[in-house]
């Protein structure tokens, strides 16, 4: 495992001492109500409320500000007290802000995030280790009977959709303005196939960035169908196609270039979605319409290539989402596991662009020779 300078510096050494580490434990035992408490505060406006008041705030004032009880109030203030996001002046009796607590109101991830793990995950980390034991995603049964959450993802609720399209849309949003760069100033991209479009945004950026460039958007069907009601008016949107297609049938195949040849083909946080041998299975597929001068672009946010570590321990934890929720047998990768997979597809890789946006990297793939 080669792992990036920061995340080496942490996980190959104990930096913890006896103490820390106990509290570390406990820490752990108690993370379901420490994560709700933390959510409940903000939620309920509370570290707003410190963050605006200088001079911090008492119970009382907290109160007065809420529609909380004295009991609640009191469980929360010294909940977050020890979780600390929050400080308390033992003379004046008063609370204010710790800088977690600033955190947990203004890194844009961290909201994401909490939405995301309260709407999407919450009640399906309860099924984590069956799902561990059978390879399928057994927490997401109280959502509805599909295989993957993709089936399911057009109807589930509104709240979990708006939750599950935040999250997806955070991480990738972020490298789009480097990620254009690279694919259309370092290379003459004419035509291109978005592989798991999703809503169609990265092929809104593409036809904006390059007037000349047509996206076929491939996805599942009734994905298809979403992606083509959200451009309707777009600009560009004329030079957007989609194709529905389930690349996990056998028997599918990607479509051959409508003018014989295709430039480039993006998959952008889609293969994370599969397990090790389907990976394989779909970087084949790839081949077959790739030329010597087609290049396969892969987006991912590879664990072990992050500058820093608070980014290596999201990714981790999102495996386990893709265990209980998503589909039961892929996970946020390394560099090894997906060179491996790029390398039995008879693929090789040409380049890798690093530290995009939120932390994503750029495998940049062509057929091997």
């Amino acid at each position: 495992m080669d792992l990036f300078p920061d995340l080496k510096k942490r996980y190959t050494k104990e930096h913890l001492t006896a103490r820390e580490a106990q509290r570390q434990a406990e820490f752990i035992a108690w993370g379901p109500a420490v994560f709700q408490t933390a959510r409940i505060m903000l939620k309920k406006g509370i570290l707003d409320m410190l963050r605006d008041s200088p001079d911090g705030m008492t119970q009382e004032e907290i109160i007065n500000r809420t529609s909380l009880s004295d009991y609640a109030v009191k469980c929360l203030m010294e909940a977050s007290l020890t979780i600390g996001i929050v400080l308390a002046d033992t003379e004046t009796n008063r609370y204010t802000l710790s800088k977690t607590g600033w955190f947990l109101i203004n890194d844009p991830a961290t909201r994401v995030n909490i939405d995301f793990n309260h709407d999407v995950n919450y009640e399906g980390w309860f099924r984590l280790e069956q799902s561990l034991e059978n390879g399928r995603p057994e927490g997401l049964r109280h959502f509805g009977p599909w295989p993957t959450v993709y089936e399911g993802l057009s109807s589930l609720p509104q709240q979990v959709q708006k939750s599950w399209f935040a999250f997806d849309h955070f991480y990738s949003d972020s490298s789009f303005p480097e990620a254009l760069k690279i694919v259309f100033d370092h290379h003459h991209v004419r035509t291109l196939y978005d592989v798991g479009g999703n809503t169609g945004k990265w092929a809104l950026q593409c036809v904006a960035y390059d007037n000349n460039v047509h996206v076929t958007v491939l996805d599942l069907p009734q994905q298809i169908a979403m992606m083509q009601e959200n451009i309707v008016g777009q600009k560009g949107a004329d030079r957007i196609s989609g194709y529905g297609i389930n690349l996990l049938d056998n028997a599918s195949r990607l479509p051959a270039p409508a003018n014989g040849t295709l430039d480039a083909i993006w998959m952008s946080q889609f293969l994370d979605c599969f397990s090790m041998e389907q990976i394989v299975t779909i970087l084949n597929k790839a081949k077959e319409v790739m030329t010597a001068d087609t290049r396969l672009f892969i987006m991912e946010t590879l664990w072990d290539r992050q500058r820093f570590e608070p980014a290596a321990f999201c990714l981790t934890m999102t495996s386990l989402y893709f265990t209980a929720i998503a589909n039961g047998n892929s996970k946020m990768y390394n560099t090894e596991d997906l060179t491996r997979c790029i390398h039995e597809a008879g693929l090789e890789t040409e380049h890798i662009y690093d530290h995009l946006g939120q932390g994503h990297s750029i495998v940049v793939v062509k057929k091997d020779n």
